[in-house]
């Protein structure tokens, strides 16, 4: 098979989009070496260099010009040759030669945007609201990163169950590694970590609902240790921390390696992740790997990603976010069951899973009579 991607994301997003389209054709070139995977940009980076140089994989640069990636950059996936094409996040090319037979997968992450539309601006809420209809009813397939977000594409754009497949997604090889204990006491001196914490990793904005992480430890002197990029929210966070005297007890890092993310993870006692909505929970799925209990939502695609033995909370009660915080942080046995039941459970999540999915998907496309 010959399958193009729309390589914006994984040229230049650093973290989710990113992330996926990386980890996305990381594992199907591993696994399926004899297959061509060909990566569209008009201006591509160093970023996954060593995914790059993996066999089966080519960068294809793309001309430069106003919209180019809508109008044209399906034209040059049929002119590569492509068998399938695959937009990797929500969007699909508007232009296509009508004498190709390519066939056009698209990747939807989720459709926060309609169910918090609080979080959006009524301009970008339409832009997104067109982009991801369009994609969905012009593709051959849709995959959606959890059943959540496929009952929300059925829900919200109307799309019929037949037309999606669900396909989870990996994450990175490093929180699969046994732990790294040089790299832990590099970590811990570099960035005078207390000997016990919690962690939280994620954007910092409202719906990620950092401050009722910080709210809920209020008074029980657990350390606190977050990595993510900062937004407007994070003035409101900062100055509750302020107000209850606990610039000692959350300590804010950045700049972090994927490995030194990964040994973060390994580290930490405690994961917690009460966002309000996921489309699929990525971060929970990396605490998982690395043997880390985790405490998260009870909402959207969170259960789904977290399995029967994470430790579930209402994101807006406090009281019992804190209540399942200060249980587990106080029980060793408790933390110790619960990441071995997690780490078997993320099993579902290895890369030979997701290849075997993804390419079953495309080919089961590439078989279906027209």
């Amino acid at each position: 098979m010959k399958i193009a991607y729309d390589a914006k994301r994984f040229f230049h997003n650093s973290s989710g989009l990113g992330n996926y389209s990386r980890d996305l054709v990381r594992i199907l070139a591993a696994h399926h070496p004899e297959n061509s995977y060909l990566l569209l940009d008009s201006a591509p980076t160093e970023k996954g260099s060593e995914i790059t140089a993996l066999q089966g994989v080519s960068v294809v640069q793309t001309k430069k010009s106003f919209l180019s990636r809508q109008l044209k950059m399906g034209l040059e996936a049929q002119q590569a040759g492509a068998e399938i094409f695959h937009g990797l996040s929500g969007e699909l090319p508007l232009k296509w030669s009508s004498d190709s037979t390519i066939k056009k997968v698209v990747t939807i992450h989720d459709l926060i945007f309609l169910r918090y539309p609080n979080y959006y601006s009524w301009t970008d809420r339409k832009i997104h609201f067109w982009k991801f209809k369009k994609a969905a009813e012009n593709a051959d397939l849709v995959i959606a990163i959890s059943e959540q977000t496929k009952r929300d594409i059925i829900k919200y754009l109307k799309i019929p169950s037949e037309k999606i497949k669900v396909v989870y997604q990996g994450c990175h090889e490093a929180f699969k590694s046994k732990p790294d204990e040089d790299l832990q006491s590099s970590l811990r001196t570099k960035h005078q970590l207390p000997e016990r914490f919690m962690l939280s990793v994620g954007t910092i904005e409202a719906r990620k609902n950092l401050l009722n992480t910080i709210k809920a430890v209020v008074g029980t002197g657990i350390p606190l240790v977050v990595l993510g990029k900062t937004t407007s929210y994070y003035k409101k966070v900062e100055k509750f921390i302020r107000k209850n005297k606990m610039q000692d007890q959350v300590q804010f890092l950045e700049g972090l390696t994927m490995a030194e993310l990964a040994e973060l993870y390994k580290m930490a006692d405690i994961f917690v992740y009460p966002s309000l909505f996921e489309g699929f929970g990525i971060p929970v799925i990396e605490a998982l790997f690395s043997g880390t209990a985790v405490i998260t939502s009870n909402t959207s695609s969170l259960p789904e990603a977290g399995g029967p033995d994470s430790m579930y909370v209402d994101p807006l009660n406090v009281p019992d976010l804190k209540s399942k915080i200060t249980f587990l942080w106080n029980s060793e046995a408790e933390r110790e069951r619960r990441a071995e039941k997690g780490q078997k459970y993320a099993q579902r999540y290895t890369d030979s899973r997701v290849a075997e999915d993804l390419i079953n998907a495309y080919e089961s496309l590439l078989n279906k009579k027209s």
